[in-house]
């Protein structure tokens, strides 16, 4: 009888125990497939690649197009709790700088998104941006403030996500910001080795 009502037990608590860890990313449009179906974007195949190599992980895409780092701020809190994330890619930023915001307001924001993460237990990817030459002194400052975060913060780092197609111009729809779903694997590809480690 204790047997049955052990193996009874196990039954009961599998769904919940044995249920699939979640990567959480939290990006702008770049992420969340605009001018492109939302099943061709990264995110999309990288659910697709954790299912072909039996990784028991599932993605939430919470990435919206237009999103700065403070509207990624003031979503994360309820992120976390709805998704409770083994793992968090933080992929915002880009607007910040089209906008020219203020860079230490970005920084703020992505070390206070960096700091909820960990201490709901989630390991972090910082995902980096390059902004065009014409914006001057600032894009440089602007490219640097990810690296200075993900080092301070002690967080994987993927210095600039868009590296592999940046100077492919055929890879990007008509009004050369965002990425055609031709480029969305390359960008899997790119971003897989800074994020395979943090799936253990």
């Amino acid at each position: 009888m204790r047997t049955i009502l052990f193996l009874l037990s196990l039954l009961v608590v599998a769904p919940s125990a044995f249920a699939a860890r979640t990567i959480l990313v939290m990006g702008d449009s770049l992420s969340a497939g605009y001018g492109i179906r939302p099943q061709q974007a990264w995110p999309s195949l990288m659910q697709e690649r954790l299912r072909e190599l039996h990784l028991d992980y599932s993605v939430a895409n919470l990435s919206i197009s237009g999103e700065t780092s403070a509207g990624g701020r003031s979503r994360f809190a309820a992120a976390l709790k709805e998704h409770q994330p083994a793992v968090v890619v933080l992929a915002l930023g880009a607007n910040d700088g089209l906008r020219g915001l203020p860079l230490q307001q970005m920084e703020n924001n992505l070390t206070a998104m960096i700091a909820a993460a960990k201490k709901a237990g989630a390991r972090v990817l910082v995902a980096g941006m390059r902004l065009p030459p014409n914006y001057g002194p600032y894009a440089e400052q602007f490219f640097r403030r990810f690296g200075e975060v993900a080092k301070a913060e002690k967080t994987a780092y993927l210095p600039f996500l868009l590296e592999p197609v940046a100077t492919r111009p055929e890879l990007f729809q008509a009004d050369r910001l965002h990425p055609t779903a031709e480029a969305q694997p390359l960008l899997l590809d790119h971003l897989w080795p800074a994020l395979r480690p943090l799936l253990r």
